[in-house]
């Protein structure tokens, strides 16, 4: 048919711009904003005038910043007017698009798009003169040069302009300045949109929280508050789509809400289930958490459950595990946690699914577990809930940083004036904080007031961030990452220690990587999300013994041990011993039995050999173990 009317056998393939009668318009989709040369860079020399952007960059914290000065430096250096409208709301997927649409000339911002908002579209305008695009252009010379030299695009003509003479009246924007949320606001505001978005797609109840009184499970709670903070916003400024909803979840056709604390209680239920091994003043404080949100909380007791389970064991096997505390071994200590914390995971799904029928309302809970994402990469698992693969409800927000979770629990930014951290003054309350939610007794006496977070993993939060950045983000394998630590860390570890510290992290890394392939929908807020279904594509099986990475991180550190004896530095020249040393560039030295090649130091390479008799090794994978403390040196 189309055929018929142009009367085209060929069609031509590939980029094009629009030419009206008064400017040119070119196009560029999503991701080629962000490449090395983004065909905005050709188009603005070939004429273009204006770009636009249809894109779905999904959020990471601070991610905001690189996107505005992507689209302010791609028209400070071309000049042109940009538009870019971005995704907004979860697309049924593990991130969130957070909008942030914009309207840029000449590297100044005119129009700013909410970045986090429950409204399905938004629009934005601004007034902008076409010659203040060409004077600007006009006044880059080098810019004029290399336009001379560009390929032309293809142009579509089309036959209607932008402008009218009835813009002679209209006044021009005015440059603005960008404003940008707080990492706190957005840590709040993003998890809050993506959990509004799921769950009125899933058209469920609300959320089932099981509370432990530590930091984690607090700050999923904080972003179920500023869920409904955001609705109960979006219904008075007239939001009728997002009030259907709430009327729809709540199951009331007359309800409006109003107040977070109201609207919280009807769509969240939270759950405290305590052990033997718990302490009153966890139990206090997600009592108090649960008060001060105005969440629905339950409190149960899971130890004739706990105890059931473990008499089961002992009636088949005739023996019974015990705690380290009570002198049993680690293997019976994990165990015994497992069996509690997945015991919650039962007790969790059952209330999530009943417990709205036992208070005589209709539907169920999706049920929300709290994680961060450095405990992931080593440990493969969480303290708290965890969802089965055949449950079909639930979800688990967030994965950030310890740090950054933090941030969302201080004053002043919890929202309403909610203080939920007060009781951080009591004793004891890091301590209650780090333990895995009461799963291993406590001997009065003999544990001090606080302990350092990730103890009971051999390394602490703030090791487990560097880790994951170099792993993730800088790709790097044992090796790489020792290369990197060991200057990093100089101050405060011997080449020996990080040695140790690479190996442990690596080895509980592949030990537990395949247990990424069973995460549950989760909304990832770091670029180094351990996510294996997007975000980190590496296998999720390894060698746990990493034979030939540990093996080339030993070498290098014997390597350190001998390098401080046998090499000065000293005006870019290389200092050896005197007695039989011989450095070489690129050849073998055949007069010497034993030849070490391959050697690397910082970014120099070095055939080393040893000519006198009984040398340490034989053959070219000799290890130094010695070296002499001193001897008389010679410039090569």
């Amino acid at each position: 048919m189309i055929q018929d009317v142009t009367k085209q056998e060929t069609v031509p393939f590939g980029d094009a711009v629009l030419a009206t009668r008064d400017t040119c318009i070119g196009s560029e989709i999503c991701e080629e904003l962000w490449t090395p040369h983004s065909p905005h860079v050709d188009m603005g020399l070939d004429g273009v005038e204006i770009f636009t952007n249809a894109s779905g960059s999904h959020h990471v914290l601070r991610k905001a910043h690189t996107r505005v000065d992507l689209v302010t430096m791609a028209t400070a250096k071309n000049g042109g007017i940009y538009l870019l409208a971005n995704q907004k709301g979860c697309d049924g997927d593990r991130l969130y698009y957070d909008g942030c649409a914009l309207i840029a000339m000449n590297g100044c911002i005119f129009a700013q798009g909410s970045q986090f908002s429950l409204d399905d579209v938004e629009v934005l305008a601004a007034t902008l003169d076409l010659e203040d695009v060409r004077s600007y252009r006009a006044e880059i010379s080098s810019r004029n040069l290399a336009a001379s030299k560009v390929s032309p695009y293809p142009r579509v003509k089309v036959d209607f302009a932008l402008s009218c003479r009835e813009d002679l009246l209209e006044p021009p924007s005015e440059p603005i300045e960008w404003t940008y949320h707080s990492p706190e606001e957005e840590i709040s505001l993003g998890p809050a949109c993506w959990l509004w978005d799921f769950l009125r797609r899933s058209r469920q109840a609300g959320f089932f929280l099981p509370l432990s009184g530590g930091v984690d499970s607090a700050a999923t709670a904080c972003l179920v508050y500023s869920m409904c903070r955001e609705v109960c916003e979006a219904v008075k400024q007239g939001n009728q789509e997002v009030l259907a909803d709430v009327r729809t979840i709540v199951d009331e056709l007359s309800y409006t809400p109003q107040d977070p604390r109201d609207l919280c209680g009807r769509v969240l239920t939270t759950c405290y289930m305590a052990s033997e091994n718990s302490s009153q003043e966890t139990c206090g404080r997600a009592r108090e958490l649960a008060q001060q949100i105005g969440s629905h909380h339950i409190g149960l007791n899971i130890e004739p459950a706990v105890t059931a389970v473990v008499g089961i064991f002992s009636l088949v096997t005739g023996r019974r595990p015990l705690f380290a505390a009570h002198g049993g071994s680690s293997r019976e200590n994990l165990a015994l946690q497992n069996v509690q914390a997945r015991l919650r995971m039962v007790v969790a799904y059952l209330f999530a699914q009943l417990s709205l029928w036992a208070r005589g309302a209709r539907g169920g809970l999706l049920v929300l577990g709290s994680a961060n994402v450095d405990e992931r990469r080593p440990r493969g698992r969480v303290w708290a809930v965890r969802r089965r693969l055949w449950s079909p409800e639930a979800s688990r927000t967030p994965k950030l940083e310890p740090v950054d979770g933090e941030m969302l629990l201080k004053p002043p930014w919890l929202p309403d004036q909610v203080r939920l951290l007060q009781c951080r003054r009591q004793p004891h309350w890091w301590y209650q904080q780090d333990r895995p939610e009461g799963l291993c007794p406590v001997l009065r006496g003999t544990l001090p007031a606080s302990r350092p977070a990730g103890e009971d993993m051999g390394m602490t939060y703030a090791e487990l961030s560097v880790y994951g950045r170099l792993r993730k983000v800088a790709k790097s394998g044992p090796y790489s990452m020792f290369c990197r630590l060991v200057t990093m860390w100089k101050d405060v570890c011997s080449p020996r220690q990080v040695a140790d510290r690479v190996r442990r992290f690596f080895s509980k890394y592949a030990a537990n990587r395949h247990k990424m392939t069973t995460l549950t929908p989760a909304y990832h807020a770091e670029s180094y999300s351990p996510d294996d279904n997007r975000f980190d594509l590496r296998p999720f099986l390894y060698r746990a013994g990493w034979p030939w990475q540990f093996r080339c991180v030993e070498d290098a550190v014997s390597w350190t041990q001998v390098l401080p004896h046998f090499w000065r530095l000293s005006r870019r020249r290389w200092l050896a011993p005197a007695e039989g040393w011989k450095a070489f560039c690129g050849r073998r030295c055949h007069d010497c039995p034993c030849v070490r090649q391959g050697t690397s130091v910082g970014r120099v390479l070095f055939l080393l050999c040893y000519s006198q008799e009984q040398p340490w090794g034989r053959g070219p994978r000799c290890r130094f173990q010695t070296a002499p403390a001193s001897g008389r040196a010679h410039v090569l």
